[in-house]
This record gives C-alpha cells, structure tokens and sequence, in this order.
C-alpha cells in the first residue's frame, strides 16, 4: 500500500525537489500540499490539481502518512513538532535544527507521535558511496578534506536564506550541514575534542555574486547579515582531523566539491559538485593514491538529482523500522553542536565581525 504524502513548504525547495518526485514514486500518493503564500497554493493547484492548505491544522494521521518539510529554517522545528504531536511522520529537509533547544524539543514530539526522519541529500550521491566503499584500503583514516565552493552562488539577497533570524545562520548551516552529513556518512559519529571556525561575509552585498540559477524572485530587502564564506578545522576523539570550508562564492571559475580521506595506506579523493548549479565541474573524477601511484575509479553516470529520489527509495523502510526513531534527531544533535562550536569560535576571534553579530547560537564547550 502506498504512503500517502503531503508536501509542506512551496518554496524551491518544495516545488522543484519534492513535489514532482513524490508524485512520480511508486511509493507514494500525494494527497496534500501546504503553504501560507496564496500565489505558490494557486500555481501548485492548478498545476496538480492536488489541494492546497495554508496551514499543517489541515493535515491529520487519518489522511496524511508522511509529510515532506521544506519550509524556511527557522520554521522547521515549529512545523515538524506540530505535526509529529499529530501523529504524522516527518521527513525534514536540512538543517534539522537551528539549536541545542530545538533538538529537545523535536525529540519530545517525537516521543509523543510520529517518526522524525533527516533529509541528507549528498550522502546518497553514487560518487559519494563509491568513495566510502574505498575506505577499508586507506587502512586508519587519520585526516578528511571537505569543501563546497561556488563560483557564484549566494542565495537571493534580502530572502530568509541571508537573514540569521530566519536561516540561523549563513553558508555553515546551508552547505556546510551537508557536508557534516557526509563527514557522518563515510566515518560515523565521534565527539570533538578540538575546534576552530572563521567566517567572512565578502561577497554577500554585492549583486553579481547571486545564484541566478536559482530564480529567486526579486527583493528590495538589505543584502542580509549572516556569512557567504566558513573556515573550519576539527578534531574528533578518534583521532581523526577535518578541514572544512563552505562557500557560497569565490573567485573560482566553477562550482565544485572535493571531499578527500588521507588514511595510513593511501588517499581518495572526489571531485564533484553537489547540488543543481548549471556553473559545474563536466563530471565527477574520485581517485586512490596508494604508494606514489593514482589511479582513477571509475563511476557510473548519474542525471542530475539523482539523490533526492533515492532518499525516496528508502523512505517507506525507514518508517516501517522502530529502530530508526529517535536516530535522526540524535545525528542532528550532533551537527548543531559542531555549527554552534564554530559559530562560536570565529566570534571569539573577530567578535566586531558583521557576519557575526546578533547571532543566536549557543556557546559550547568541545572538550
């Protein structure tokens, strides 16, 4: 029996990852959508022909099995608690939360009602599993490389994504969760025991360093307050160093990925670019070095998104699995923690830093 599916959030997100996915799947009848926006419910009626609501009160477990939550940040734990206490299973799009509290407060909806799942779309990419089968021959991994950098790829300027009040933060939490969510992926959970963060905001308030791929729509609103770049470096308790930087522009020609695991007995290394950007790397190269020698890796060729519906793949085993719940606020806990850390260190050390101020996040201590 298929799972019936409402999609919340009507944003870029919603439209163009979740809604026409869902209603392809095999999986899934998609009863519902939300949004408070009339024109997005308008555009989506008539285009699906599915109804739409303006708010979650609409949806109940007697008609809704799962709900796909794409609405802006500082808005998910608030939407997904609702509709967990209603007995509804989530399925939340990245960043699962803004802070230490909003963990606590998904975990007690969780507990009272439906199952709470975590969206993590790139650990799901075939070049990033390619590279992780790789990992039993670089023998004790002992240093990981993580960066996403655009070329041009600020997000609308003004919108939620640039204001900390509503995003919680800028680049770290945008790209930065998904590289976390790798980091997690290919060598599992650990404690920090060392951390060091640097953000810079240099190209956010100016125009020609925007994602127009995106087709945001216009704003007058301020550039935004948050940060377009994010250094990092940390330390896990098993020993194992990250490097990580995120950003959303720079003065590259295009937008890439490298993800690159140093190990005892050899290195791998990925170069792709995640996401939807047109501005990408031709094709995804991964390669093992082992003793002065680099050979490539072959990878099959996958079209674009291909991770997202294969997050749908597993959705329905996940759901029907007791053991899952409980893991993706446990995961999330953990990412929050690392963010806030870091956040946390670059005011340390340019407290008077405009990408820094009014900030939100919680101090922690990481020994």
């Amino acid at each position: 029996m298929r799972l019936r599916a409402a999609v919340v959030g009507l944003g870029w997100a919603g439209r163009e990852l979740w809604l026409a996915r869902l209603r392809e799947h095999e999986d899934f009848e998609t009863v519902a959508a939300v949004d408070p926006d009339p024109a997005s419910r308008a555009a989506v009626a008539a285009a699906t022909g599915l109804p739409v609501h303006e708010t979650v009160d609409a949806l109940d477990a007697n008609s809704v099995d799962v709900a796909v939550v794409a609405v802006p940040n500082h808005l998910h734990t608030q939407v997904a608690a609702t509709l967990l206490r209603r007995g509804i299973a989530v399925f939340l799009e990245k960043p699962v939360c803004l802070s230490s509290a909003e963990a606590d407060a998904l975990a007690e909806a969780e507990r009272a009602g439906g199952m709470l799942l975590a969206g993590s779309a790139a650990a799901h990419r075939g070049d990033v599993r390619e590279l992780a089968k790789l990992l039993p021959e670089l023998g004790r991994i002992r240093h990981i490389d993580l960066a996403w950098v655009r070329a041009r790829g600020v997000p609308q300027a003004g919108g939620w994504f640039t204001q900390r009040s509503k995003s919680g933060g800028g680049v770290l939490v945008d790209l930065g969760w998904h590289l976390l969510d790798v980091l997690t992926a290919l060598v599992g959970p650990a404690r920090v025991t060392q951390l060091a963060g640097a953000v810079s905001d240099d190209f956010l308030s100016c125009g020609a360093w925007s994602a127009t791929w995106r087709k945001d729509r216009p704003t007058a609103a301020a550039p935004g307050d948050v940060e377009d770049t994010a250094r990092g470096f940390l330390v896990r308790e098993d020993g194992i160093s990250v490097s990580l930087r995120a950003s959303w522009a720079s003065h590259e020609a295009l937008d890439g990925v490298v993800v690159g695991v140093e190990g005892s007995a050899g290195t791998a290394r990925l170069h792709c670019t995640f996401g939807f950007s047109p501005n990408r790397a031709p094709e995804p190269q991964l390669t093992l070095t082992q003793e002065g020698v680099t050979r490539r890796i072959p990878l099959a060729a996958e079209p674009l998104g291909t991770e997202y519906g294969r997050q749908l793949d597993g959705l329905a085993a996940l759901l029907a699995d007791p053991a899952v719940r409980g893991r993706a606020v446990a995961q999330a806990r953990d990412t929050v923690r690392l963010v806030e850390g870091l956040y946390a260190s670059a005011r340390a050390a340019r407290p008077a830093d405009r990408a820094l101020e009014s900030t939100t996040h919680e101090e922690v201590r990481t020994t």
